[in-house]
């Protein structure tokens, strides 16, 4: 059986510098906070924990240093950590932090801003916050019909989306845009998805067309991870496994070619072990 494992699949940088920096403060100094996970993969969290950080969901329960993950947030974040003097350690992503003042920027120049996205994903809870009260989440292209009337009265619009958004989504968002709001209208759209993000999702919808079997690896509250696998689940026969251990081999009977590839959360060590799980199906895994 050839495998063909992606070359994007993996730590994206955001993640990777989140990662690596936290863990290089907790051989400094603990106890140490860090405000939600820092990445969505039980792995590195459990982790972490493991070498001392102390993982909470409210700014209001640290006692402490604390980390801010790479997804971003909200800026009543960084003001109530400066009225409480607690010492923030920020690790959101420049990539997030660029489309934060994109938002400023566009909010302070009257835009109404749509933000393409999962609303309840914590980069976007972060993003929205910056946007001001003339905004919008919008996850699918079908709550654009009641959102148009709110549109009109406006003679701005920005939109931008979440860094791990569907690349198809978001053309297909913009083209709706583009044929059914009112002519008058400036519209600015501002392709935020991370380039890595792009990347991988490109990779992993030729990968898939072009195997007859595929495995995405990645926290299963993983946004991005998620978008991976309903890119595959279009072309071929799809599985989404956090670690090996979830691993059914009886899914691979059959498979000639086998495609893998990874979330932006995903640690090497966990594709690793998967490839070593599969090792005794293969002949040779080529890198695409």
């Amino acid at each position: 059986m050839e495998i063909i494992l992606g070359k994007s699949a993996g730590f994206c940088y955001g993640v990777k510098r989140a990662v690596d920096g936290a863990s290089q403060m907790l051989e400094k100094k603990t106890p140490l906070y860090a405000l939600g996970e820092i990445v969505h993969n039980k792995e590195v969290t459990k982790s972490l924990e493991d070498k001392g950080l102390i993982f909470i969901d409210d700014i209001k329960d640290s006692k402490g240093d604390t980390i801010i993950r790479a997804h971003g947030v909200a800026n009543s974040i960084y003001e109530y950590a400066n009225a409480k003097q607690i010492n923030l350690y920020d690790f959101t992503c420049p990539r997030v932090l660029k489309i934060h003042n994109i938002a400023l920027e566009y909010r302070d120049k009257g835009y109404y801003i749509i933000l393409l996205g999962s609303k309840n994903h914590p980069e976007n809870i972060g993003t929205i916050s910056y946007c001001g009260l003339n905004s919008s989440i919008v996850e699918d292209i079908t709550e654009l019909d009641n959102l148009l009337l709110k549109l009109n009265n406006f003679s701005k619009v920005l939109v931008i989306a979440q860094t791990t958004f569907s690349l198809k989504k978001y053309f297909l968002i913009k083209n709706y845009l583009e044929k059914n709001l009112n002519a008058d209208i400036e519209v600015v759209f501002k392709n935020t998805i991370c380039k890595a993000t792009e990347v991988r999702q490109k990779e992993t919808e030729e990968i898939s067309k072009d195997v007859d079997f595929m495995i995405i690896i990645g926290g299963r509250n993983s946004s991005n991870t998620k978008k991976l696998y309903e890119i595959a689940s279009e072309n071929t026969n799809t599985i989404c496994i956090e670690t090996y251990r979830d691993l059914d081999l009886s899914y691979l009977d059959g498979v000639e070619k086998l495609g893998i590839m990874a979330g932006a959360s995903t640690p090497k060590e966990s594709i690793d072990e998967v490839i070593k799980i599969v090792s005794n199906y293969k002949e040779k895994v080529y890198k695409k």
